[in-house]
């Protein structure tokens, strides 16, 4: 069974995204900042991440990059999930070494897609 770390600071979006990931069979463990995703992708080494962006601290895009150059985490795929939809948020956050980006609120049929493609490469 594979394990998804979310990173948001909104407990709502953690609920959502969790209650659908575990309906799906997957194990989830969350960080609720961008600071605590980094330590927690290091300590607990997921399956994969989805990312906020717009977090206190340190933002996501600028814990995708860390996570994604880090050569301790650099192997798990992150998966940016922002209500941030302009092209150039996109744009940079796949530079950043997100493998795909999504925008929320995300419909359950296409995370899962997402997820399962992003976990098995």
């Amino acid at each position: 069974m594979a394990t998804v770390l979310i990173v948001d600071d909104s407990p709502t979006e953690i609920h959502v995204l969790k209650t659908m990931l575990e309906k799906n069979g997957f194990d989830v463990i969350t960080a609720s900042s961008g600071e605590e995703g980094v330590a927690t992708s290091k300590e607990a080494k997921p399956n994969l991440i989805l990312m906020d962006i717009v977090m206190p601290g340190l933002n996501g895009f600028q814990a995708t990059r860390q996570i994604t150059t880090d050569s301790e985490t650099s192997h798990i795929p992150v998966i940016i999930v922002t209500t941030k939809n302009q092209e150039t948020d996109r744009v940079w956050g796949l530079r950043q070494g997100a493998k795909d980006y999504l925008t929320k609120p995300v419909a359950e049929e296409e995370l899962i897609t997402k997820v399962n493609a992003a976990i098995n490469g």
